[in-house]
């Protein structure tokens, strides 16, 4: 950690004197003076402790005074230090190997699984765990009160007088000294928000209504207020696996956790009068997503009443140093042990090195007033569609100096001002700014928006260098209408091309949105198989900058669109439709031509065709912020299940063909546990009359450099066509879980990645009989199918694929063999 200045020092210094009775940090080290990672340290006749990290250092803190400190560990014959003074700073303790002398029998040398009461109290935990807690009643209900704050931490000098904060160093008065940790901090955000929950373990349904709401600075901002929950999820500790950012970590209670987890049995003591046992716990391996700590159980219902866990730096997650987690349970009788606290608390930072700088994510809820078996009917349950009710989040001061569950510290009050303050700095304006830049890629101007800045400049093989400029109006999260459009041109082809769409929101309770649009444009449509009237919808092949082989397979569209959708259930959308397009080629070198007659003397080249269409939209599981024409969709895996139907009808707008279209579309994530997780994804279709080239469903290629979804790597544009088909792809993400048993391998965090892909589909000969293009119908009658194995995770932002064609490998230009990438930011 780098030195902070004498004055914070002082400060600091005279901080721990006032608020806390005891501070101690240090480093444990063997008779070789190497570090002993997992050792236990704790406050003697206490059952406030921690577990020391990789490197064997720690930090202790506790608000009453305690004189002497206790480590231990396998082996190692026990320490007891006394404590002379309140702060206690780099204290080096050295254990010494032999014999155990405390009270209770522990397991030496390495940890077996065989013949260890730890693992022995382990097996009857779970063997209780479904009668722990809530489980035990049909009905429950409490009130809860969750507190989420995010703080800059390991404040120093040198980030003092930077010129970051040059204008803003009144932000610094808020500091602090993390209790876990011992850094200093600075608190930035702060949430709160009281709410009662109801729950039905007979229906497994749970219902929480928020009765107040307030954070510093984004009162109205529903998009960080649903970031901020999101970001921790609820959890079970007595569940085979927690899952934190999209991960499955394995709980230290999982059935599975002996496989992954080293346990002792270290002491035993009452605990508001009840005996208790205290297990540590630390991982086997090293990579894998485990927790290192300790839990302290009860000896006849083995009941948890309190457990830490803290997750490993080696852990295979990004962006996080650390994950620190308390829980507390209250004894209400003999049998009933309640979570009454829970504090998690997460260290986001670039780099895991000790000195580094990150932000802490801090969430603290507590539970109160419990309620049992008081019946409520099941439509109390049912979920609200689109409901928000701003008195909730304009509660007075008043209100919430009442009803806190527990009163803020005089800097987390602080805050709320400072950052009411903040929002007032020309240079924190201007930091904002740069920031909702780059997360939408949009730049706000006085009620409208530029962009997206990203699809500024685009190339093809038709348009050459392709600019385009673009915006959106925007008056708030919440509009109920919206405008938006763009116009780009070519620089090959001299053409301009534009775009412009529509919508508002009818009824906002079951969200009736009504909208249309127009476009003109240059696109690939042979990239995707499953299709929307979404009038501004563009697939990255129109304009990648980087392509392999040449792209002249361009189509010039001309798309109007009308339609209507409604949401009365939570996450199923039904949309209706009419629309009306023409096609035709946008190159010299490809054809849409299509025969009128049976004869095939007569040739067409452009498709003109009227659509009604019918779609049923369900997305069970999707989390949605935000309550006007558009929503924010949170991100995380849910599954998608999309219909659609749609009629062509000839004559209609002096339409071609008639015909009707049946599409299907399945995506179903798995979360396998440890073993990563599995997605699957399967689309279907069939179009029932003749059509030309341009109506058919073409098996999606992949010419880019870089991953498309629902694409095949190995395919060309065009190089499969079909009236019928049938896909199928499997991609599972190990996240490491192979590579961390590499040594060598696993300090690098690789993680990953196998697919495999296939489809089958055919053409009809009447639909041959109509091509009159230069393209001769190949269809998959064959299932195709190719094979992947990609590497994720490099350099914490890139993905690398590597993907074999299984068969169809002697066709004319194939790709046997391709490399393809993709960046994102990942935990």
């Amino acid at each position: 950690m780098k030195s902070p200045s004498i004055y914070l020092l002082i400060l600091l210094l005279f901080s721990a004197a006032l608020f806390a009775q005891s501070k101690v940090s240090g480093i444990v080290v063997d008779d070789n003076n190497e570090p002993i990672p997992f050792a236990n340290v704790y406050f003697k006749n206490s059952s406030e402790g921690v577990i020391t990290n990789e490197n064997g250092k720690f930090y202790l803190e506790s608000a009453k005074s305690h004189p002497i400190l206790v480590v231990s560990f396998i082996g190692y014959t026990p320490q007891e230090i006394n404590l002379t003074k309140a702060v206690t700073y780099n204290l080096k303790v050295q254990l010494v190997e032999g014999e155990t002398l405390r009270e209770v029998v522990l397991v030496s040398g390495k940890l077996s699984k065989k013949n260890n009461p730890a693992i022995d109290i382990l097996r009857k935990i779970w063997a209780r765990k479904r009668m722990n807690g809530l489980r035990q009643f049909d009905q429950y209900q409490y009130d809860k009160y969750e507190k989420i704050e995010f703080d800059l931490n390991t404040i120093d000098s040198t980030t003092m007088k930077s010129k970051l904060f040059k204008g803003m160093e009144f932000v610094f008065e808020q500091m602090d000294t993390s209790a876990i940790t011992g850094k200093t901090y600075l608190p930035i955000f702060i949430n709160e928000a009281i709410s009662e929950v109801f729950g039905n373990n007979v229906i497994n349904k749970e219902k929480e209504i928020i009765k107040a709401n307030k954070n510093s600075g984004f009162n109205n901002n529903q998009q960080v207020i649903t970031f901020v929950k999101e970001l921790y999820s609820e959890y079970d500790i007595y569940d085979n696996y927690l899952k934190f950012f999209a991960k499955d970590f394995v709980s230290p209670l999982s059935r599975t956790g002996i496989d992954v987890y080293n346990y002792a049995l270290v002491d035993s003591m009452f605990i508001d009068k009840k005996w208790c046992y205290n297990i540590v716990y630390y991982p086997r391996r090293k990579g894998e997503l485990t927790f290192k700590g300790d839990f302290w159980v009860n000896d006849t219902t083995f009941a948890v009443k309190s457990i830490k866990m803290g997750v490993t730096k080696s852990a295979n997650i990004n962006w996080v140093k650390e994950i620190y987690i308390e829980q507390d349970f209250d004894v209400v009788n003999d049998s009933v042990f309640l979570l009454k606290r829970d504090h998690m608390m997460s260290d986001f930072a670039f780099n895991k090195k000790e000195e580094s700088q990150g932000v802490y994510g801090k969430r603290t809820t507590l539970y109160k007033n419990h309620q049992f078996n008081q019946e409520k009917p099941k439509e109390f349950y049912k979920e609200e569609i689109n409901f928000i009710d701003n008195a909730v989040y304009n509660q007075p001061d008043d209100y919430w100096a009442e009803n806190r569950f527990e009163s803020l510290s005089k800097d987390e009050l602080g805050v709320y001002k400072m950052l009411d303050t903040l929002q007032t700095v020309k240079k924190f304006k201007q930091m904002y700014s740069l920031v909702t830049i780059l997360g939408s890629g949009y730049v706000e101007m006085n009620n409208f928006d530029f962009g997206p800045i990203f699809s500024t400049v685009g190339y093809s093989d038709v348009e050459g260098l392709r600019l385009r400029v673009g915006g959106r109006t925007y008056f708030g999260r919440n509009d109920p209408w919206r405008l938006q459009g763009y116009t780009a041109y070519g620089f090959k082809d001299n053409q301009v091309k534009y775009g412009l769409s529509g919508k508002i929101l009818l009824n906002p309770k079951n969200r009736l949105i009504l909208e249309g649009g127009n476009r003109r444009d240059i696109e690939q449509i042979g990239a995707n198989l499953t299709t929307t009237n979404n009038v501004l919808g563009r697939s990255f092949a129109s304009t990648g900058l980087f392509m392999s082989g040449s792209n002249t397979n361009l189509t010039s569209i001309n798309l109007s669109t009308l339609s209507a959708n409604i949401e009365p259930i939570k996450n199923v959308t039904f949309e209706a439709g009419i629309s009306y397009r023409t096609l035709k080629s946008a190159s010299d070198t490809f054809s849409l031509d299509y025969y009128t007659d049976a004869s095939q003397t007569t040739i067409q080249s452009e498709v003109k065709q009227s659509e009604m269409s019918f779609s049923i939209d369900y997305t069970p599981g999707r989390k949605t912020y935000g309550y006007g024409v558009e929503r924010g969709i949170v991100d995380s895996p849910y599954s998608r299940f999309f219909v659609s139907y749609s009629n062509g009808y000839k004559g209609v707008l002096d339409s071609d063909f008639d015909y009707q279209k049946l599409q299907i579309y399945l995506k179903q994530p798995v979360l396998v546990g440890g073993f990563g997780r599995l997605n699957i994804i399967t689309e279907a279709g069939k179009t029932f009359g003749a059509v030309p080239l341009g109506l058919l469903s073409v098996i999606p290629g992949n010419q880019s450099y870089f991953i498309i979804d629902n694409t095949f790597n190995n395919l060309n544009f065009y190089e499969f066509v079909s009236d019928e088909y049938a896909t199928f792809q499997l991609e599972h993400h190990f996240l490491g879980r192979l590579f961390s048993r590499i040594p060598g391998v696993r300090k690098l965090n690789l993680r990953e990645i196998v697919s495999i892909r296939t489809v089958v589909g055919d053409v009809s000969a009447e639909n041959r009989q109509l091509n009159a293009s230069t393209l001769n119908y190949l269809a998959p009658t064959k299932p195709y199918w190719e094979y992947g194995f990609g590497i994720g995770n490099i350099f914490k932002v890139f993905r690398l694929d590597c993907t074999w064609r299984g068969n169809y490998r002697d066709l004319p230009g194939t790709n046997n063999f391709t490399v393809k990438g993709s960046f994102g930011f990942y935990f």
